[in-house]
């Protein structure tokens, strides 16, 4: 193990940003980016006290691109694998999107024996895809034209995305194009099997035992802008599940909330972790 990366039994290869002194707070990005996402919350709550860790997802930005794993089970199993690696204890687990679920799916798998807290932001939990007990679910064709976009020139679909992903085509809309270009940077960093793979993995994954065993106090930060986690099937129905779950709606905010509004994010995120 060197100080920027840990080797999983299955000899995957994750990189990690380890960050400060304090209560550690580890944080899981989305798809299709990489831990570089969470830099604005890394460095508040890092200026504040805490001990910083983001990872990037297995065939994501540094790290390993193997063939397979790009599964739910394999996300928590790699980041139990970096918990136990960094010996974590009383840890603040903070997921958005693809990475909500994989806080989920570890605390489903590994349980809350390291974990002081959760926060799930935009998360794709319970589950996003239409199902007969998600009747309001995202169709399975917007999936399948991801997967169609991703294969056919994921470069370009890519830039495209960032136009929802950051409510960039919302009235009066302040997104950089600095910031949709640091999108598509941290997208073209990960390799395009492991990418393609978790397209079904964010999508179809059902999260609701998960959910039933995060037993710690759990924050669920959504936008009721979001374009591309509907807010309504997905946040406003985690409290059916999850035993300790408290919402908080951003007003207007987009998927991308924790770059476009992320003063309102980092200050959420103090105010729980502090509780």
């Amino acid at each position: 193990m060197t100080n920027d990366t840990i080797t999983t039994r299955g000899g995957v290869r994750i990189f990690y940003k380890d960050w400060g002194q304090g209560r550690p707070i580890v944080f899981s990005h989305g798809w299709p980016l990489t831990s570089d996402a969470w830099e604005d919350q890394m460095m508040f709550l890092g200026n504040h006290g805490y001990r910083v860790i983001a990872h990037d997802r297995r065939g994501h930005g540094r790290s390993s691109q193997p063939w397979d794993g790009h599964d739910m089970d394999h996300y928590a199993d790699d980041l139990a694998a970096l918990t136990e690696a960094l010996d974590l204890s009383d840890a603040v687990h903070v997921g958005h999107s693809t990475g909500g679920g994989e806080v989920a799916r570890y605390i489903g798998r590994h349980g809350t024996a390291r974990v002081g807290k959760a926060v799930l932001i935009g998360a794709v939990t319970p589950i996003m895809a239409k199902t007969d007990w998600n009747p309001q679910g995202v169709d399975m064709a917007v999936f399948d034209g991801i997967r169609t976009g991703v294969q056919a020139d994921r470069a370009q679909f890519f830039k495209d995305l960032t136009v929802p992903f950051y409510g960039a085509n919302r009235p009066g809309a302040a997104v950089s194009e600095g910031v949709r270009e640091t999108f598509w940077l941290q997208g073209m960093l990960g390799g395009l099997k492991a990418q393609y793979d978790c397209i079904t993995a964010f999508s179809e994954t059902d999260f609701r035992e998960d959910l039933k065993k995060i037993t710690v106090p759990l924050l669920v930060l959504h936008g009721d802008d979001d374009q591309v986690v509907p807010i309504d099937t997905t946040a406003r129905r985690v409290a059916e599940f999850a035993p300790n779950a408290t919402l908080q709606v951003v007003p207007g905010a987009s998927h991308g909330l924790c770059t476009v509004n992320k003063d309102v994010v980092n200050e959420a995120l103090l105010a729980f972790i502090r509780a």
